[in-house]
């Protein structure tokens, strides 16, 4: 068993059965607390970004491909708990992929992306569990890839990550998760408002260490982090994001008001 936490990262993001990567998931963080694993000096540089462990299904194919389908059915509510559960599944492969992949980072860096592993690991769990009472399993509807595609195009660098991964696509997620719970609490579905109400709670802590780190990054840089926020948007977004936005979560996750300003006013 090694000591070395990229090797235990490239473990976890490379296994393709989803209950297995959950295994090691929680078993690396437990090592990570118990002092077991650090950072390697001498590790081979990280290897070029593919794709990670995943099952055969679900199917990936583009967003345009799913249907909508209302929260008011049983059909739509477990469609729901599916979409999510793929982006829990996603966000574990996400986090140790910044384990991995960036090198020479402060110890508190990896710390924190393997806490983030762990946290999407119990998520995928809490929804898992929901699929199964409602006589699903993951794989059992097409998802996207949405997710993996924007890790891809910054693999190259740790700024552009912590920007446009947790300050942006996962950031979405504390904007839209309210409104699904009002509307799953209006539909009765108590099981799956109390384990979105977990995820969201906990999803703002994973964004504010994107932002976090994203700051950090511009400082050992010489960028100004605001300038270079709004560059990455341009380059990647088109310019702006879709509001509208969960100010309240989002000024926890360490968005300041000038920030968030320009967020509403699609600067």
């Amino acid at each position: 068993m090694t000591d070395d936490l990229f090797a235990v990262a490239k473990r976890c993001l490379d296994c393709a059965d989803p209950a297995q990567k959950v295994a090691l998931t929680f078993q690396a963080w437990e090592r990570l607390l118990a002092g077991e694993l650090a950072p390697s000096t001498g590790a081979s540089p990280p290897e070029p970004i593919g794709e990670p462990g995943r099952p055969p299904r679900p199917r990936l194919v583009h967003p345009r491909q799913l249907p909508q389908r209302g929260l008011g059915t049983e059909a739509g509510r477990v469609a729901l708990v599916h979409a999510v559960a793929h982006i829990e599944f996603n966000a574990i492969n996400l986090a140790w992929d910044a384990v991995y992949r960036f090198r020479g980072m402060p110890a508190q860096f990896y710390r924190d992306w393997a806490s983030v592993a762990h946290d999407e690991a119990r998520h995928f769990n809490l929804l898992s569990v929901r699929l199964a009472e409602l006589g699903h399993a993951y794989g059992d509807f097409d998802a996207h890839n949405g997710l993996w595609d924007m890790t891809v195009k910054t693999a190259h660098s740790d700024t552009a990550r912590m920007a446009l991964v947790p300050r942006v696509l996962e950031a979405r997620g504390l904007d839209v998760t309210p409104g699904m719970i009002e509307r799953l609490t209006r539909a009765g579905d108590e099981r799956t408002v109390a384990a979105l109400e977990i995820i969201l709670r906990e999803e703002v802590a994973h964004v504010a260490y994107g932002t976090h780190w994203f700051r950090w990054c511009c400082e050992r840089d010489g960028l100004a982090s605001r300038a270079t926020f709004r560059a990455l948007l341009d380059e990647h977004m088109r310019g702006k994001l879709k509001g509208p936005f969960n100010t309240q979560a989002r000024r926890e996750a360490g968005f300041t008001d000038e920030e968030l300003a320009e967020l509403e006013a699609g600067l």
